[in-house]
């Protein structure tokens, strides 16, 4: 089995968070129309947060840590 690499998982998110982005609409109106759009926006952000999260292998188990304050409270 080849070994696991989390910066390679969190570049898979951060391209599933793109490809969601350039997903185009399906030719579908009315309710089925705003259904497709709040999965695709649920969608990318469930992505874009694993996406932007450090991740590590601490004694076998992979940590994710997912920094959800606002900017401006953000430590450098």
């Amino acid at each position: 089995m080849a070994s696991f690499d989390p910066a390679e998982m969190i570049a898979r998110f951060k391209e599933r968070a793109a490809a969601v982005k350039r997903r185009p609409l399906p030719p579908v109106a009315g309710d089925e129309r705003q259904m497709f759009i709040a999965q695709a926006q649920t969608d990318f952000q469930d992505f874009a947060m694993i996406g932007d999260a450090t991740a590590s292998v601490e004694d076998g188990v992979l940590v994710l840590r997912v920094d959800l304050r606002p900017d401006s409270s953000k430590k450098s």
